[in-house]
């Protein structure tokens, strides 16, 4: 008998509905703390409340990854979908009752990125142990249409919090989606065998292979290798009891015991990690798995090209598509009204690569699309600023969004495919660090780039860089050749 789709799912479908009323909140929440702050002083001001939110955010998320392949996606994503309700209903009464300034809104700003640092990688990973793997790019795709549905809900109801109750009620009405996700998250359940043990150890059910993400176990033993990639001693030979045996296997041995003693020792949290007794156990532990982490994404050729992909396509595309469009609609005259229809243009496009993959559930090809989605999405952003109507823009905002969202959607499904289940949260925080932490940060930059060269030479380039992940799927013959599971 065939397995039922994702989509048809009940546990699926809870964990749909809960990340996007939690969705819905955060949106609430951003725009309720934007206008909090416009209120309480000047727009710059308003500007390094958001940076201090995005700041811990992206200096935390990697430590994020490691809590949720720790302690297990689903009570990360519990905990802190907890706090973060915590926090948001904490200021809203603060405002009800007084007018703070400046520094208590950073300070919220502060405290809610920390915890979204550790939300972000556990809700990332969370699909993965609740589906699958033949339904990964189906779920993939209903994620995409959460996020949409998320955005396009979460302005207006902010908007109306706002009219109706000040800036308390609509972080109140933040606090209130947020704490109602937390039931609907918490019915989700985990597929047996997939996440971590709570203690952190790796047993038997969450160890994987480097190569594909498929469970090792004694396989892994008997090739010679680790399940985080290291080389296992080799029963007998001419290493010696408890050697590997001489050769490539020994040579890679010999290299990490030296690297482990060294400079390796200390970044594992053995020399400088510090303290004693449980505390201090705990911090080498964190850090160590945080390396070990980064090193299992670095020793997978096809992952580490995936990351690396991701990374560049984020970097050119999220600065243009924000900022980069506001500063466009200014210099054409299209108003407010002009650029809302070209955002609403490009997220009907991400809408429907969203509804295409959640219909399909898979994609022929998968790396070969990507690398044309990828290629065709940098063509429509550099074709965005040289068009001079906001009907003509709308149109290829629109060829953005559906490009873009595919090969979103496509990348996010095979780095979920590709890691195993011990590290999907640090390999999913690897993967989304630059786009939801370091590329906000370039906002900036872009500013400044464009103030000097105008937004034709800047979104170019932006789309040039977006342009180069193609090249490095193309690259890796296994990347270039990959096909989403099922």
């Amino acid at each position: 008998m065939r397995a039922r789709g994702a989509h048809r799912d009940p546990n699926v479908l809870r964990w749909l509905a809960g990340f996007t009323l939690s969705g819905v909140g955060d949106n609430v929440y951003y725009i309720a703390l934007s206008w909090a702050a416009v209120q309480s002083g000047t727009p710059v001001q308003a500007g390094l409340v958001t940076v201090a939110g995005a700041l811990p955010r992206a200096v935390l998320m990697l430590g994020g990854g490691v809590l949720a392949d720790r302690y297990g996606a689903r009570r990360v994503v519990l905990g802190s979908t907890g706090v973060r309700c915590a926090l948001v209903l904490s200021a809203a009464v603060l405002l009800f009752f007084a007018s703070p300034g400046l520094w208590v809104l950073g300070a919220v700003a502060v405290l809610f990125g920390v915890v979204d640092a550790a939300f972000l990688p556990a809700a990332g990973a969370l699909p993965a142990l609740i589906a699958p793997p033949g339904e990964f790019g189906r779920v993939q795709g209903l994620r995409g249409l959460s996020t949409r549905l998320a955005n396009v809900l979460g302005g207006p109801l902010g908007g109306v919090g706002v009219a109706l109750g000040g800036t308390a009620g609509a972080f109140g009405a933040a606090a209130l989606l947020i704490g109602v996700s937390w039931p609907v998250l918490g019915a989700v359940r985990v597929r047996a065998g997939v996440e971590a043990d709570p203690r952190g150890r790796v047993g038997s059910r969450d160890t994987v292979s480097v190569r594909g993400g498929v469970a090792a176990g004694s396989d892994a033993s008997a090739r010679g290798r680790t399940a985080s990639g290291g080389v296992v001693p080799a029963r007998g030979g001419g290493g010696g009891a408890g050697w590997p045996e001489r050769g490539r296997g020994w040579r890679v041995w010999r290299r990490e015991e030296a690297w482990a003693g060294s400079w390796g020792a200390r970044w594992r949290g053995q020399a400088w990690a510090g303290g004693s007794g449980a505390w201090g156990d705990w911090r080498r532990g964190v850090v160590g798995e945080l390396v070990d982490g980064v090193r299992y994404v670095r020793r997978d050729r096809v992952l580490s090209a995936l990351v690396l992909a991701i990374t560049l396509s984020d970097l050119g595309f999220v600065g243009p598509m924000n900022l980069g469009l506001t500063l466009l609609a200014g210099e054409r005259g299209w108003g407010a009204s002009g650029l809302g229809l070209v955002l609403a243009g490009f997220g009907v496009g991400a809408g429907a690569a969203s509804l295409l993959l959640a219909w399909r559930g898979r994609v022929p090809r998968a790396g070969l699309v990507l690398a044309g989605a990828t290629v065709g999405g940098a063509l429509a952003i550099a074709a965005l600023a040289r068009v001079p109507s906001v009907a003509g823009a709308v149109a290829v905002a629109l060829c953005v969004g559906l490009l873009a969202g595919l090969g979103g959607a496509l990348a996010g499904t095979l780095v979920q495919s590709r890691a195993g289940a011990a590290y999907i949260g640090r390999v999913t925080a690897v993967s989304t660090l630059i786009g939801y932490g370091v590329a906000p940060l370039t906002f900036p930059v872009v500013g400044w780039a464009v103030s000097l060269w105008g937004t034709g030479p800047v979104f170019t380039a932006c789309a040039t860089l977006n342009g180069l992940s193609a090249v490095v799927v193309l690259g890796v013959r296994g990347l270039r050749r990959a096909e989403l599971p099922g």
